[in-house]
């Protein structure tokens, strides 16, 4: 008798994760398919997808199970899963997160939002949506998102088996990282009772959302001549938010001296300057806040800060959008001709 609820066509149960650089999720599919083919004896297959190795980039990773008496012989991406985490709520701004998910599906979510609002910013008609404060979890824990992730994977993946997942991970820290065998297995646990679900119910002959396989706007029939960059300062118009990783700088002005070591060390040009004069009629640059638009909260500028003007913060739902100061680019708004 099988153990899997679900298969495909190809007799597969499949699964996706979605994340950025840093957060573990490369990791996390690794455990996952390994504790599933060592404690379970299933078949299965990981592997992921992204581009630099480097914090904030959007990461895939895949995962498939199917019965000990199929072959994998598919290594392509998965695009209709039965079940997608997603690691980084804020994702969705770049990534279709959700795309390909089945009627049926599980989505489940690393926030302390409510169901109702995660279910409308990411487009979701119906399945069962999970949600798992994660970043407070790990935060905590003093561990990884990762963990905490997994820990909600095997609650809403019930053929899973959590002692199995405990055993890889005692095995994959306990030589190099002994002192984090402990706080990873809690991180675990608590994620596996922390999580909580609500299943909106699919109507009758529902589809799955549609799969889009992003594509590139200008390839080898339609790049015009002279290179791929077709408006100057093109970089200005994107939105780095999506790239945090749960922390912001938040800005105290009473407490700054505008000596300028937050702007030398940030690699984004998010401080906003203006000109002002000081108490001795001496004109002066003065910060006036943060464009959190390309803020990827890297915490250089709160390093760089000699006084408690800049602190770390942990991010909540608006904060950004209330306290952002955002940059004047005149040639781009059609200010001056």
């Amino acid at each position: 008798m099988s153990i899997l609820p679900k298969k495909n066509e190809l007799g597969f149960y499949e699964i996706r994760l979605e994340s950025i650089g840093g957060l573990g999720a490369n990791l996390a599919g690794k455990m996952l398919a390994e504790a599933g083919v060592l404690g379970l004896g299933l078949n299965g297959s990981n592997f992921s997808s992204y581009g630099s190795e480097k914090k904030g980039s959007p990461v895939k990773s895949f995962v498939r199970f199917c019965e000990p008496d199929t072959e994998i012989r598919v290594h392509s991406p998965i695009e209709e899963p039965h079940v997608v985490g997603v690691f980084h709520e804020a994702l969705y701004k770049m990534v279709d997160v959700v795309s390909g998910l089945r009627p049926d599906g599980i989505l489940l979510v690393n926030s302390t939002r409510d169901f109702d609002d995660i279910k409308k910013d990411l487009h979701l008609m119906h399945g069962t949506l999970a949600i798992v404060d994660a970043l407070s979890i790990a935060v905590e824990e003093k561990t990884k998102v990762n963990t905490a992730m997994l820990g909600a994977l095997y609650r809403i993946i019930d053929f899973l088996d959590p002692e199995a997942m405990k055993k890889v991970i005692r095995k994959t820290f306990e030589k190099k990282y002994p002192h984090l065998v402990e706080p990873n297995i809690r991180t675990f646990e608590r994620g596996y009772n922390d999580v909580q679900f609500k299943t909106y119910a699919p109507a009758e002959g529902a589809q799955g959302k549609e799969f889009k396989r992003p594509m590139p706007l200008l390839g080898y029939e339609t790049q015009e001549i002279g290179g791929v960059i077709t408006a100057q300062a093109n970089s200005i118009l994107k939105d780095l938010s999506g790239s945090r990783q749960g922390f912001l700088p938040q800005f105290n002005q009473q407490e700054c001296i505008n000596c300028a070591a937050c702007d030398t060390a940030c690699p984004d040009y998010c401080f906003v300057w203006e000109e002002g004069e000081d108490k001795r009629g001496r004109k002066q640059m003065f910060l006036k806040g943060i464009d959190y638009q390309y803020c990827k909260g890297c915490l250089k500028c709160v390093e760089a800060c000699p006084t408690t003007a800049l602190s770390e913060l942990r991010e909540m739902i608006g904060y950004a959008e209330e306290n952002q100061v955002k940059h004047n680019y005149p040639y781009v708004t059609g200010g001056i001709s």
